[in-house]
C-alpha cells in the first residue's frame, strides 16, 4: 500500500478554504488556546494538568478539598485531574440531601463547587496578547470573502478568545444569544439558523465563562453570583441533554448533514465520547461531507482519532508523521517534493531524517495540527482569492 502524500492533502484543504459555495466549519478544541503564548512564553490558557496544579495550590488550605482528595485516593485515583475532582463533588451533591456524603455536607459541596469553578474562570479568562494571533487570522479569513453559507465555529472551550478576535476585526457573529442588558439564549434562532451568511456562527458546545444559569434561563453577562455554565465534569454527558446543550449539539449534527460540507478539526484529541458520537453520526448521514482532523501529535499518539478515521471513510486524520485517509492508515510519503512545499508558509516541513541502506531519507513533518500553522494557512489562502466566487445574484 502506497504512503500518503501530504502535499495532496494541503492542496485539497486550500481548495476547500477558497471555495465560496460550500459550507465550511471549524471545530476548535483545547489545544488552540494553548498555542497562544503569553509574555513568559507559556500557554495563554494551560492544559488540564496545569489547571489542576494551579487550583490545588489555591485550595491547599481547604479542609473540604483535602477530604475530596482523600476520597479519590481511596477510590484508586491518587493524582486526579480537576475534571475528576469536580465530578466527585457534583456526584456527592446529587445524593447528599440533608445529610452527609463521604464526610461532606450539601453546603460544603456547594461551596467547593463554586470555589473550583471560580478558579477555573480566573485561569481561563485571558485577553489575546496581540492582534496577530491565529484567532485574528481566522477572523480575517472569514471577513475576506462573501459566501453562500455562513462559516460555523464549534468549540468546547470556555474562553472568550474567539469573540475577542471577531470583535476587534469587525466580524459579525451570532452565538445563540439575543438582547442587550441581559442577553438570553434564543433556541428558536439557533435551530432555524436563518441569519445572513456574512454573520459567522459561534457554537460553544460546553458553555462559556460568561454564561450563567439564573434558574429560569441561560443568560450572558457578569452573572452576579449566579451559577456558571458549564465546567469540566464527566457528568457533562448527562448535562449535555439539557437545553441549550442539546440544541447546540444538534446544530453540529445538522451542519455535517449539509451536502459537500467541510469540517476542519484542530486542537481536539477526540477524548469526549459524546462529541465523537455526534461527529460520526453526522458524517455517516452525508457521503459528500468531509472532515479533516488536524492532529498535533503522531499517529501512535493520536489513537482516538486514528481509530475513528479507520472506521469512517470521510474522516481524514492528518498527524505529524502520517495519516488515515479513506480508512487507510499510513505514513507520509518520503517521495514528497519538500522543496516545492518549502515555498508555502504552512503545511509541511522537512522533518525527521532516517538513514536506511546508506541512503538519507527525509520523513515529511505535517504541521497543520499546530493552531498557529493553521492560522498561517488561512492567511495565505486569502491571497489566492475565491475559487468559486458567489454573490446573492446567483440565487
Amino acid at each position: 500500500m502506497s504512503a500518503h502524500n501530504p502535499a495532496t492533502q494541503v492542496s485539497y484543504l486550500q481548495q476547500c478554504l477558497t471555495s465560496a459555495k460550500r459550507p465550511i466549519g471549524f471545530f476548535l478544541g483545547a489545544g488552540c488556546p494553548m498555542a497562544i503564548r503569553n509574555d513568559e512564553c507559556k500557554p495563554l490558557i494551560p492544559d488540564i494538568e496545569q489547571i489542576t496544579k494551579d487550583i490545588s495550590k489555591q485550595l491547599h488550605d481547604s479542609k473540604d478539598f483535602a477530604t475530596v482528595l482523600r476520597n479519590l485516593a481511596c477510590d484508586g485515583l491518587s493524582t486526579p485531574n480537576i475534571e475528576e475532582i469536580l465530578t466527585h463533588v457534583r456526584g456527592l451533591r446529587s445524593i447528599v440531601g440533608n445529610g452527609t456524603a463521604r464526610g461532606l455536607t450539601a453546603s460544603q459541596l456547594d461551596s467547593l463547587d463554586t470555589q473550583i469553578c471560580e478558579n477555573i474562570r480566573c485561569i481561563v479568562d485571558h485577553r489575546l496578547p496581540s492582534n496577530d494571533t491565529p484567532y485574528h487570522k481566522l477572523a480575517t479569513w472569514i471577513k475576506g470573502l462573501q459566501r453562500k453559507f455562513a462559516i460555523e465555529i464549534f468549540t468546547t472551550n470556555y474562553d472568550l478568545l474567539i469573540e475577542e478576535s471577531f470583535e476587534q476585526l469587525g466580524v459579525p457573529y451570532f452565538d445563540g444569544f439575543a438582547g442587550s442588558r441581559t442577553p438570553y439564549i434564543d433556541i428558536q434562532t439557533i435551530e432555524e439558523n436563518d441569519l445572513p451568511s456574512r454573520w459567522a456562527r459561534l457554537w460553544k458546545l460546553h458553555g462559556s465563562i460568561n454564561w450563567y444559569d439564573d434558574s429560569e434561563r441561560i443568560v450572558r453577562g457578569e452573572g452576579g453570583g449566579q451559577n456558571l455554565v458549564i465546567y469540566p465534569s464527566h457528568l457533562k454527558s448527562l448535562q449535555i441533554r439539557r437545553l441549550p446543550y442539546l440544541t447546540l449539539m444538534d446544530r453540529l449534527k445538522a451542519y455535517l448533514t449539509q451536502p459537500s460540507a467541510v469540517l476542519i478539526v484542530c486542537g481536539y484529541s477526540f477524548g469526549d465520547e459524546h462529541i465523537n458520537e455526534v461527529l460520526i453520526q453526522g458524517l455517516q448521514s452525508s457521503q459528500t461531507t468531509a472532515a479533516f482532523a488536524l492532529m498535533f501529535d503522531s499517529l501512535d499518539n493520536s489513537r482516538n482519532a486514528v481509530k475513528l478515521g479507520q472506521q469512517q471513510p470521510n474522516l481524514s486524520v492528518l498527524t505529524t508523521d502520517g495519516a488515515v485517509i479513506g480508512t487507510q492508515k499510513n505514513l507520509w510519503s518520503t517521495a514528497t517534493d519538500t522543496g516545492s512545499l518549502g515555498e508555502s508558509p504552512v503545511d509541511v516541513s522537512s522533518g525527521n531524517a532516517d538513514t536506511k541502506d546508506d541512503q538519507h531519507v527525509i520523513q515529511p513533518q505535517f504541521e497543520l495540527g499546530r493552531f498557529e500553522k493553521l492560522g498561517e494557512m488561512l492567511h495565505s489562502v486569502i491571497r489566492l482569492g475565491p475559487a468559486n466566487a458567489w454573490s446573492e445574484d446567483d440565487e
